[in-house]
Formats: C-alpha cells, structure tokens, sequence
C-alpha cells in the first residue's frame, strides 16, 4: 500500500496542473505539446548532463593535449572565469525569466551551456574560450527550478526539486561509463559528436514540445518595465527578493556546502586512481553505486524528510551527511572507508533540493526566476573557485595528481620510518587534505543553517505583524491643537477627527 501511494504521490507531481485560467492553458498549448509540467523540465535537465557526462573522458584528454604542463592549473583558470561569469549573470537571467517567460530562457541558456561542443573537435582553444564565455549562460539550472515552481504547489515543490535533481544524479551515473566505451571501442570523434547531436536534440525538443509555463497574469504589461540594474546586482538581488536575513543565510549555506562539494567533483576521480588506487574498473562501479543512491535519496527519502520534519532539519541532515562523508575522504587509508564516504555522499546531495525548495516557497511567485538565479550564482561561483582551491590545497601539501605517473611510476626510495618528515608523517594521517578542509566549511554551513526560521513562511508572518502592530499615531486636530492617540486596532468609524 506504502509503494502504490508512493508511486500515486510522484505520479502527481510529474504530471501536476496548477489549474491555471482557459485562456492561460490554450496559450501555453500554443507554445508546445499539452499543458506545462515538470515531465519537460526532467527531459533538458537529462539530456544537457548525459551530453556533457559522454565527454566526461574525451575532456580530460583534450586538456592534458592542450595544456600538457599545466593541466590542472588552466582547468582551474577555465572553471574559475566561467563560475565568476555564471554567478555574476544567474539573477538577472532569473528576473527576465519572470518577465518574459521561462521557454526562451530555456532555450538560452541550454544552446549557451551545450555551444562549446562541437568546438572540442574542430578548435580546442575556441572550445576552452567559449567554455569560459558560456557560463553568462551556464544558468539552466534556476531556470528550470523557476519552470518547476511554475507547475507545482508549494507541498509539491520539495519532492519536484529532489525529482529534478535526482535525474541530474541519474543522466551522470551512466553517461561517463558509456562515453569511455565509446571512446574505447570506436573513436573520441564519434563521441563528441553524439554529445553534441544529443545537445540539439535537447534544444529541438524545448523549441516543439515544452509549453511555456509563467501565466499571462504573472508578466508586467510591458517589457522591462519590472527589470531593474538591483535585479541585476547579484548582490542588490539577495536584498530584492528578500528584506531579512533568511535568503542571506540560505545562500551562505549554499557558498560553504558547495564550495567542497564542487572541489571534490572536479579531484574525486582522479583522487581515487592515483591516490586511494582504484582501478578504472573500481572507478565506475564506484560513479554508478552512488549515483543510484543519489537518485533514491533525492525521490524516496527526501520525500519522507521533508513531509515528516521541514525544510530546515532536512537541509540540516543533509550538510550533516555531508560532513561525515568529506571527513572520510580526508582520513581515508582503507577502500571500504571511501565506499561508506560514497553512501554519505548520496545521503548529503539532498541538501541542495531542499535549500532550492525553502527558497521557492519564501519568495512570491513573481520571483521565483531572480530567487533562484542567486542560489544558481552562487553555484556557479563555487563552480569556479571549488576546483581552485582543492587543486591550490592539493599543491600545498604535495599532492600529486598527475596521471602520468601512473604510466611512467617512479621508483620509491626506502627511507628508515625514524626519519619520517613532518610532511609524510601529516600525509600518512591525512591522505586528502582538501577534504578535511572542506568537512570544516561544511561544519560552518551548519552552525549558520541552524539560525534559519523553521519555515519559510516565518519571516513574512513577522514583517505583517510588525506592519498591524505599528506603534500609536499622534494625529493633531486643526483647531484646537488636541493630540490624539489612534490606536491602529481601532476602526475608522470609531475614531473622532
């Protein structure tokens, strides 16, 4: 009974209709197939990530072919302008996608994020150049939440992000395995071109098929009479969608859980080969296992965390999760000790569905694009700097990840384990310092996440009370100069002027 209701429940929210006006459905019929839904949003989110998760290999060759001597240092300079870009763009695109629609937004931001492709064949220094450039428009992702937001209710709305994200999870696990085979069994060239036939398939399928989803009567009545330079500001748009302290609190949640986070995505790999040695065998059995996980903590369990406990504890047990799984990876000698990392990993990546979900359900439905394109900035910007300072840490304390030692290995010299450097000796303990670096950001982000209100109605319900309750007004009469106190709880009919 538990799973047919279960099944009924995400039924429902795939195929959820707001029940919008005639008028606005036979509209948004116009400008796709049936009525807008979150199906649509799974579909671009899958097909974007399972494109750019086939070049998972073909990237790494096409760096190392480029920038032989200074790999990691220019994929740092690459992630980093592309982050800073992103995180500078997010809320502005967000507010025009609450002016002007959320489709053509779609259309942007996924023809930017996929554009650099086919250029990874036909000109390797263009393709890093319109990497970099791209992240203006590297923003699908506050798009799509904004499109979700759109199609379900508020009750819904956790379950749909943890859906969204869970696809995200599921298009990774299966793609890098599937572009390495390619790539082994046929040729580089055949994959990148099946990414790039993949991206214009997602582009194709948001130009027919997706209706557009922001009602008529949500858009101003004229074009950019709503946009503003503060939309703009990424910072001017964190006082915009929210005058207290709750959307700062999220989005410095967001900047020190993400920042690891997006560290540890860009070293994780190539940290298992040469430092935990894993075979590649043991690599993509390890992608595929937690992704799995990912997807049922993002559906199943998110699901039940937020119905039973709210959007801050959930938010919570997730940054908790992520603190135990970052410890792990930090002082991890042993394999089974990675592979319990890898569960915790799958348990934490609920967090970000939920802070996506708090944020929706704090702000109107009007801004829900500029609410969710600063979480995306913020993203973004951790996108840039996580590579960069994991591989800055990495250097620091002479961590090699160069792969090609694992072709050429130099012989080791034995040295008596009484003269051990303090550097070894640190190095034994801690094999992965970024790591435990990033578990202490994580600690961070939870003593702020526990200052947050318990829900995100909280601080609205405050800002009322304090505009009924206003203090006495003095009002003076004309003529005879008498003062009187009118109390804002008494009505006008009893009030003597």
């Amino acid at each position: 009974m538990m799973g047919k209701k279960r099944k009924r429940i995400i039924g429902n929210i795939i195929w959820s209709k707001k029940g919008y006006p005639k008028d606005t459905e036979e509209e948004n019929r116009e400008s796709g197939l049936g009525q807008a839904s979150i199906y649509h949003a799974l579909v671009i989110i899958f097909l974007e990530f399972f494109a750019w998760g086939l070049l998972t290999s073909p990237i790494i060759s096409v760096l190392h072919d480029t920038f032989p001597k200074h790999t990691f240092l220019f994929n740092g300079l690459i992630q980093g302008v592309k982050g800073l870009l992103s995180f500078l763009s997010a809320p502005l695109i967000g507010a025009l996608s609450d002016v002007w629609g959320r489709k053509a937004f779609l259309l942007l931001t996924v023809g930017f994020t996929c554009a650099p492709i086919p250029l990874m064949r036909l000109s390797p220094w263009w393709y890093f150049a319109m990497l970099s450039i791209s992240g203006v428009f590297s923003v699908t992702f506050s798009v799509v939440f904004a499109y979700v937001a759109d199609v379900t209710s508020e009750e819904e709305r956790s379950s749909a992000y943890g859906l969204v994200s869970a696809t995200f999870a599921a298009s990774l696990v299966t793609s890098p395995a599937i572009g390495a085979f390619l790539q082994e069994h046929y040729s580089e060239n055949m994959v990148i071109w099946l990414a790039a036939s993949i991206a214009i398939l997602d582009i194709l399928f948001i130009l027919v098929a997706v209706p557009e989803s922001l009602p008529e009567k949500l858009r101003p009545a004229s074009w950019g009479s709503q946009i503003s330079w503060e939309k703009a500001d990424p910072f001017g748009a964190l006082k915009k969608v929210g005058q207290d302290l709750l959307i700062l609190l999220l989005c410095v949640t967001v900047f020190l859980s993400y920042l690891p986070e997006a560290g540890e995505y860009s070293s994780i790999f190539v940290y298992l080969r040469l430092v935990m040695d894993f075979s590649r065998e043991e690599v993509a059995s390890y992608i595929a296992v937690v992704g799995v996980l990912s997807v049922l903590a993002q559906t199943l369990i998110l699901a039940l965390l937020m119905k039973y406990i709210g959007h801050k504890q959930t938010i919570m047990f997730g940054l908790v999760f992520e603190i135990i799984q970052l410890t792990c990876f930090g002082f991890a000698s042993q394999h089974w000790i990675i592979w319990l990392a890898g569960t915790m990993a799958a348990m934490s990546s609920i967090a970000y569905p939920s802070i996506s979900s708090f944020v929706s359900a704090h702000a109107s439905p009007d801004q829900q694009g500029v609410a969710q394109g600063v979480v995306t900035g913020i993203r973004g910007l951790c996108n840039g700097l996580g590579p960069a300072l994991y591989g800055f840490i990495f250097y620091l304390f002479h961590v090699d990840l160069n792969e090609d030692k694992m072709d050429n290995p130099t012989p080791k010299v034995t040295e008596n384990t009484s003269h051990l450097s303090l550097h070894d000796s640190f190095q034994s303990i801690v094999p992965g310092p970024p790591f435990a670096f990033g578990a202490v950001l994580v600690i961070m982000a939870l003593l702020v996440a526990a200052f947050m209100p318990e829900s995100p109605h909280v601080s609205v319900a405050k800002k009322q009370k304090t505009v009924t309750s206003a203090p006495f007004e003095l009002k003076e009469e004309g003529g005879g100069g008498k003062i009187h106190e009118i109390e804002p709880l008494i009505s006008d009919t009893d009030v003597e002027l």
